[in-house]
């Protein structure tokens, strides 16, 4: 299969992307490490092939995803939605989460300290929800919820969904945020 992505060589450590918060997030999603297009880019879901955006914006009832990011992220803050990778650098070929070693996690647990109106937090994909339980599994997160939700991946995995199953699943995050959006 040909991809638009460059493939990064094993040797170079992948950096993760800084939160994206908004002033009283009460609901983090957390990937496992930003693709080679969204590093490429700087962008959470950068590639366009990714379903994250078009459910974001269909699960507030936006309809249409605009193509500027500051659009996409202004969405995010009026919703008090946050974002977040459970890997802050790793090694990896290409962008294929199973090809992820070394992996160092991000500091969750101090991010939800100092944001304590976060109630749940939403792991999108597989490798993502492994690297939170496998690091934080055992610590006291208060009433915080963590959630594994489907990979929004354009990738084909073994639990892929199509778009609708995704977006149904997803709608379990519309439970944890207040009716009240921001301007």
């Amino acid at each position: 299969m040909m991809s638009s992505e460059t493939h990064s060589s094993s040797n170079e450590r992948i950096i993760a992307l800084p939160p994206v918060l908004p002033s009283k997030p009460q609901v983090l999603i957390l990937g496992s490490v930003p693709s080679e297009i969204s590093i490429k880019v700087q962008q959470y879901y950068g590639n366009p092939r990714n379903h994250f955006w078009r459910i974001m914006f269909h699960l507030f009832g936006k309809g249409d995803v605009p193509n500027s990011y500051a659009e996409k992220l202004k969405l995010l803050h009026q919703h008090h939605v946050a974002l977040w990778d459970s890997i802050a650098s790793c090694k990896r070929k290409g962008s294929l989460d199973h090809t992820i070693t070394e992996e160092i996690p991000n500091a969750i647990p101090e991010l939800l300290k100092k944001y304590p109106t976060i109630r749940v937090v939403g792991c999108n994909g597989t490798k993502s929800h492994q690297v939170f339980r496998k690091t934080f599994g055992k610590m006291d997160l208060g009433e915080v919820q963590v959630i594994k939700l489907p990979s929004t991946s354009p990738i084909p995995g073994r639990y892929t969904k199509n778009f609708e199953g995704k977006l149904e699943a997803w709608q379990v995050i519309l439970r944890y945020l207040d009716k009240v959006v921001e301007d």
